[in-house]
């Protein structure tokens, strides 16, 4: 191929990486365009001459071409340049990206990132990933080769599946053509694996990039090296290898979990989680203020003092993280932390085959306070389908609340389990209510969660609600 000119425009110069019996990967000279600019050039061939796989190969490739024309919009994934047939092999040119692929910046080949280089490289990949996943797609093959650093500084995520969905393409001894699982082991889940990726397949990848440049664990089996897993649970154990905030642990876990239901379901959930933890202001605020009451005490009048001192706790309890503590109830087989701040009332009243187990509300944000925010978990005796809990219920908020208007209804999960999600609003005597409620499914019954807030304070405590209904747990 060296030398050939493809489609009389296209001077192969150089062969990158050989692709096994689909075909290989060249670089190029555009030689229509002034300065003979490079471009890459993927050449896609099916390992069979069966005419029927080859339309089918030929029909992948026509649709992934067009998939990363619309991607290409984005200046952080290669444009697609050309797309064509040429003695019956396909051919695929894309934009040369200047730069190098993670593999450099990442063990075995680099020393482990820190926690900041780590949230700063897995935004780079998530930012990028989420405009893929808005689009509808799903990259499905996320490893560090294939994300590279440009030479400007900036992520570009590559290949995006036109030589893995025809590689998927394989002929039996049978002479039948057969889908094989596309991904890389390591990086791959187990339902990716088994031929049914999600978005959150894309999430888990980024997840275990961000645990092997804090572990320094290179997570590929077939180079002998691999993530361990509890046996039990099939989670990767990770936390001992590393130091790591118990907030970006979180993060990583949740992203890595085995089932794809308890993972971001995307990557700009996965995104905003990381964003949350990674406010430039998060760390130092209070720090500045508790050094600076400390130098002031003793210049100051006490009353001044003490004035001076209920103004930095206020202060001081907006910018510290708040602490969770567990609860735990083994009659019901659940568990949930919730805030060292907040009151817990456990009630276990059943009530029509509904059990209100237990309550968690909020502290008065001042005297005038009139409705204090609180978070219910009841468990109600329920055998239909996930579907029908939701028209069920969605018939008794509108039938049982005053003035109930549905914003949104939406799937999530629960517990690591498919759930269900409405928020609405409606009214109690005079206070205008928002609510959020979640429930999922276990057996005959349903397991839910609901979050009640004064319609302008609803949005001041959903981060705190969300961090409860994370840690959600049936036993």
């Amino acid at each position: 191929m060296l030398g050939h000119k493809l489609r009389g425009r296209y001077q192969i110069v150089q062969q990158l990486g050989l692709g096994g019996g689909f075909g290989a990967t060249y670089i190029a000279c555009d030689t229509d365009r002034p300065g003979n600019p490079k471009c890459l050039v993927k050449q896609l061939k099916p390992r069979t001459n069966d005419p029927n796989t080859l339309q089918i190969a030929q029909r992948f490739f026509k649709q992934e071409a067009e998939i990363q024309e619309e991607l290409g919009n984005h200046d952080q994934i290669p444009r697609l340049l050309a797309y064509f047939e040429e003695n019956q092999e396909f051919y695929l040119v894309q934009e040369f990206i200047e730069g190098h692929d993670l593999r450099q910046e990442l063990p075995p080949l680099a020393n482990r990132l820190t926690e900041v280089e780590t949230i700063k490289l897995l935004t780079e990949i998530l930012e990028v990933l989420a405009f893929v996943h808005r689009q509808g797609v799903i990259h499905r093959d996320i490893k560090p080769a294939n994300i590279m650093r440009r030479q400007d500084g900036k992520i570009v995520l590559i290949d995006f599946g036109a030589v893995k969905k025809v590689r998927g393409l394989e002929v039996n001894q049978q002479g039948q053509t057969v889908t094989v699982a596309i991904g890389t082991l390591g990086y791959m889940p187990s339902e990716q694996a088994a031929g049914e990726p999600q978005y959150s397949s894309d999430v888990y990848a980024v997840g275990v990039i961000g645990i092997q440049a804090l572990t320094g664990i290179y997570p590929d089996p077939s180079q002998g090296s691999k993530l361990p897993r509890d046996p039990q649970t099939g989670e990767i154990v990770w936390r001992d290898q590393a130091r790591v905030s118990p907030e970006l642990a979180n993060i990583l876990d949740r992203m890595v979990r085995y089932h794809f239901g308890g993972r971001y379901q995307s990557a700009e959930s996965a995104l905003q989680a990381l964003r949350q933890i990674s406010h430039p202001n998060h760390t130092f605020t209070h720090l500045k203020l508790r050094s600076s009451t400390s130098r002031w005490k003793w210049l100051i009048p006490v009353g001044i003092v003490a004035v001076l001192a209920s103004v930095f706790v206020a202060i001081r309890s907006g910018q510290e993280p708040e602490k969770f503590i567990p609860y735990e109830n083994s009659n019901y087989g659940i568990k949930i932390k919730y805030p060292a701040s907040w009151q817990l009332q456990i009630k276990e009243i059943d009530v029509l085959g509904v059990t209100e187990v237990v309550t968690f509300i909020s502290p008065r944000q001042s005297e005038t306070d009139k409705f204090q925010e609180k978070l219910n978990i009841d468990i109600e005796k329920f055998s239909g389908t996930l579907a029908e809990s939701k028209e069920l219920f969605v018939d008794e908020i509108k039938n049982t609340l005053p003035e109930a208007q549905i914003i949104n209804t939406s799937s999530t999960t629960l517990a690591y389990k498919q759930a269900n999600q409405i928020i609405y609003t409606g009214k109690d005597e005079d206070t205008k209510l928002k609510n959020l409620q979640i429930w999922t499914l276990r057996g005959d019954k349903a397991y839910i969660i609901t979050y009640t807030a004064a319609i302008d304070d609803y949005d001041e405590f959903i981060k705190t609600v969300n961090e409860m209904i994370m840690s959600f747990e049936i036993n």
